[in-house]
């Protein structure tokens, strides 16, 4: 029977993930033997994923060569859509952005049109970076509403008409045919936007924290939450829908999902602009209620301090289930007194059990993390072990028969 560790696909594994880095190493690890392990790195390098780089030089022995994975031989495609903007960008396998672009592009305008014009940009995007169509491996959408990863389609979001049940992933693949020459075939995968934010965040700079949770407060409020290095995602993609949690105090406050009382009515970006503008002070975005924050305005300063104590109502429980390491807040109100209210709340009611360990921080990547998260969705899922060896296989010439050559 194989061992665990048996295939090239295992091997690429060991390696991209820092558990092995010289031949040596990966025969310790798997037990297989040297001729095994050489040919399972011959299929790697043929294919291009890997490279030898100079290791330490041995004291008066012979200089040491390390494995790495090839980050520059293939591109991805990721783009991060909010509800009235897009971004778009060309990156290598490390998350290296090769070209970028962003602009306004509105949900709301629906999938067909949203979906075409990313074709379009990404279409420059790859003229921009000198990249040929052939080398895009895979893209990965960031989207902000509740996803079923393994369709890839939008489950009942509240701010996205037209997109419940959607076919993303093969629109994606008609606009990029259509609009790159990238062919019919490149894997589209698709996730919710604070999922990925979470991702990318975690992989960036905390990736020792086996329980870390984002949320994101921008338009709505939304969580993405990684355990033991894996997006949790819920049955159906539900997961971490904080928005929609109902406070009980708030009966008649109407949500955007329709129903009355939930936290985003009351403590997301697009809420405080409702209050803002019932005051006075012209507001209709979470953006407008930052620009107001950043100038320190008093009713902004006052209502999102508010707002992000009625957050951390929420979070105390988030905290007392999950007891995460790290608890990180995102998007338009991150850097605010948003926060400070937060902190407030959640160390005065959590247990300090559930709180001594905790690290309550604002992004690191800002407006960039959701794009990192995907393209770290796009290259965990494409080389994975299972993946891999199916791609190795794929990519093989077939066997011909007896007495015939090409």
């Amino acid at each position: 029977m194989a061992t665990p560790w048996n295939t090239a696909g295992h091997l690429l594994e060991l390696i991209r993930t820092g558990q092995a880095g010289t031949r040596g190493e990966l025969q310790r690890v798997t037990g297989l033997s040297r001729s095994t392990v050489g040919q399972r790195l011959d299929q790697l390098f043929s294919a291009g994923w890997l490279r030898e780089v100079p290791g330490n030089q041995p004291t008066g022995g012979r200089p040491s060569t390390r494995l790495e994975f090839e980050t520059r031989h293939a591109v991805v495609l990721a783009a991060d859509l909010d509800t009235t903007y897009a971004r778009a960008a060309v990156l290598d396998l490390a998350g290296g952005i090769l070209a970028e672009h962003s602009g306004d592009l509105l949900i709301e305008d629906g999938p067909e049109l949203v979906l075409d014009r990313l074709g379009l940009w990404f279409a420059d995007l790859l003229t921009a970076s000198g990249t040929a169509p052939a080398a895009v491996c895979g893209v990965g959408l960031s989207l902000p509403g509740p996803v079923d990863w393994s369709s890839g389609r939008v489950v009942r979001p509240p701010i996205m008409p037209g997109w419940d049940g959607y076919p993303v992933p093969e629109r994606m693949q008609r606009s990029l045919g259509r609009h790159a020459g990238t062919g019919p075939a490149v894997p589209v995968l698709v996730d919710n936007d604070a999922n990925l934010m979470g991702l990318g965040e975690q992989r960036d700079s905390f990736a020792d924290c086996s329980a870390f949770v984002l949320v994101k407060v921008s338009t709505g409020i939304g969580a993405g939450v990684v355990i033991d290095g894996r997006v949790f995602r819920g049955i159906d993609g539900g997961a971490g829908d904080l928005g929609h949690i109902r406070l009980s105090d708030q009966p008649d406050v109407r949500c955007m999902c329709g129903s009355y009382g939930c936290l985003a009515a009351i403590a997301s970006g697009r809420a405080l602009a409702g209050q803002l503008a019932a005051l006075g002070v012209p507001a209709t975005s979470g953006a407008d209620v930052r620009a107001y924050l950043d100038a320190d305005h008093p009713d902004a300063v006052r209502l999102a301090r508010e707002a992000g104590r009625r957050c951390g109502e929420v979070l105390v429980t988030v905290v007392t289930l999950l007891n995460p390491g790290v608890l990180m807040i995102a998007g338009d109100l991150a850097e605010t007194h948003f926060v400070t209210g937060v902190r407030e709340l959640l160390y005065q009611r959590a247990l300090p059990r559930a709180t001594r360990n905790l690290q309550v921080v604002t992004s690191q990547l800002g407006n960039r993390a959701a794009l990192a998260g995907a393209t770290a969705m796009v290259v965990e899922h494409l080389y994975a072990p299972e993946q891999a060896d199916a791609r190795l296989a794929a990519a093989r010439p077939p066997l011909l028969p007896a007495g015939e050559s090409l």
